[in-house]
């Protein structure tokens, strides 16, 4: 669905995205994550036919950015982080005027006008003015917005900027059920442990280069080489650190939170006896699970906190 090859941005000496690769299939829903000033919007107004890059290539729906922009415009959706709208407009004359751009007409127009509202769960402000909507209905009516023409693609930047945490989750739940209709949708977010619940595959970037960009899965692989169980036991914490770290399995252990995290020795994956182990030595079990790193490690791991 999206291609990149060497996509590269340059403005003087300054490459806001150097060499971009990126492959995404249909039906992906992929995070872009990356600082302030990384790239993220820049590669969106590309693939959006907004913005010329400096060279490289670029394709969405199997069409070049550069010979058939018209037919790329038909097939996104595009949603910029600050969108403009009209103050004298009621939300159903917002989205009916957008709907003639994309030459619906007549009646099926006010039914696809009615149908995205519903969709976006503002039917019930169809009649209110758009500046009386809150920071999240706005949002909510900007996807609307994109949505009319029934997009293939869907970019969307910073969706869920400054929306407080119930609209959030009202945002988040649209993109699942947008994938769900086979939308395959971008979305660039700094709201990290929401994107690694919704995606299932993030790229991150940072000073216009892409550190990676794989399935969320591989990501905290890349990570976290070795696995590191998280057990929480009844007993003496140091007795029960001294008998795993005399494993052979295990390699390190450290007690925090109340809890033991153990590391696993280098290419052991098979933790089965170590259960068995801490109850045949008198100890009761309260938790004993593989410790999930999150997003915004694998992040913080895999950044500098530069930009461009």
């Amino acid at each position: 669905m999206i291609q990149t090859e060497d996509l590269t941005k340059q403005y003087g000496d300054l490459k806001a995205i150097d060499s971009l690769k990126l492959d995404l299939d249909d039906g992906d829903l992929f995070g872009f994550i990356g600082p302030n000033g990384s790239g993220k919007t820049t590669t969106m107004r590309i693939l959006a036919t907004l913005l010329q890059p400096s060279w490289g290539e670029a394709t969405v729906c199997g069409y070049s950015i550069y010979t058939h922009p018209k037919e790329i415009r038909r097939l996104i959706g595009y949603m910029p982080d600050f969108f403009g709208v009209y103050d004298d407009m009621k939300v159903i004359e917002y989205l009916e005027f957008f709907a003639a751009a994309y030459r619906i007409k007549g009646a099926a127009r006010r039914k696809k006008c009615n149908d995205m509202l519903e969709m976006v769960d503002l039917g019930y402000k169809r009649d209110a003015f758009v500046t009386s909507l809150s920071r999240g209905m706005t949002q909510r009516l900007g996807l609307a917005r994109v949505l009319l023409h029934d997009p293939q693609v869907l970019l969307l930047d910073e969706p869920a900027s400054g929306l407080d945490p119930r609209a959030r989750i009202e945002i988040r739940g649209l993109l699942k059920e947008l994938r769900k209709l086979g939308k395959t949708i971008m979305v660039s977010s700094h709201i990290l442990p929401e994107l690694a619940d919704i995606c299932n595959k993030v790229g991150i970037i940072e000073r216009g280069v892409l550190m990676v960009s794989a399935e969320v899965a591989e990501v905290m692989r890349m990570v976290r080489e070795r696995p590191v169980l998280a057990i929480e036991i009844v007993g003496d914490q140091d007795a029960a650190a001294k008998l795993l770290e005399d494993h052979d399995s295990v390699d390190s252990v450290e007690p925090r939170d109340g809890k033991l995290f153990a590391t696993l020795a280098a290419g052991v994956d098979d933790y089965s006896d170590l259960p068995t182990l801490l109850v045949q030595a008198g100890f009761k079990i309260k938790t004993f699970k593989e410790d999930e790193i999150n997003l915004e490690t694998a992040f913080m791991h895999l950044t500098k906190g530069i930009t461009a």
